[in-house]
């Protein structure tokens, strides 16, 4: 066996006082998804950004504090690229990605799917996502997760 295939999932919701379609055209906007996806410390450029089925994405995470030697592709950014596996208006968006990384530790596609379901207050969000590279400790990913939710419902909640 060359290597061990992980089957680590990583999960995160939370309920959003805006509309399925109001996050659903924040995730597939690319102006917006850059203001609102990037974790607390982070910035992100959208590189490339084909949302329908099939299409692809690039996105570029940089870490603001200089300080840091927390990328994976170089030492103050992440870079990941995959495609729009199945997109379902207001209720679920499934991204296929992996980093570009030298370390083996990122390696591996990453499944990432986004659920929206509608409740009273508004809409459950929860990302799931499956095959999570090893080399991402799951304390920061969790984190990261529940920052960009937070950044969503800031941004969707306010109307911006």
């Amino acid at each position: 066996m060359a290597h061990s295939t992980n089957k680590r999932i990583d999960s995160a919701s939370r309920v959003i006082m805006a509309t399925p379609k109001a996050i659903y055209d924040a995730f597939l906007n690319p102006e917006a998804l850059a203001s609102w996806l990037p974790p607390t410390g982070m910035s992100a450029t959208i590189d490339k950004f084909d949302p329908y089925e099939g299409g692809s994405y690039k996105i570029t995470l940089t870490y603001d504090s200089l300080d840091s030697n927390l990328g994976k592709t170089l030492d103050h950014t992440d870079v990941s690229q995959g495609t729009f596996s199945k997109l379902v208006s207001d209720t679920k968006i499934v991204l296929a990605g992996q980093f570009d990384s030298e370390d083996p530790a990122f390696a591996g596609e990453m499944i990432q799917t986004w659920y929206l379901e509608a409740v009273l207050e508004g809409t459950k969000v929860t990302i799931v996502c499956e095959n999570v590279p090893e080399g991402i400790r799951k304390e920061d990913h969790d984190a990261g997760l529940n920052s960009t939710l937070e950044n969503l419902a800031l941004f969707t909640e306010n109307g911006v």
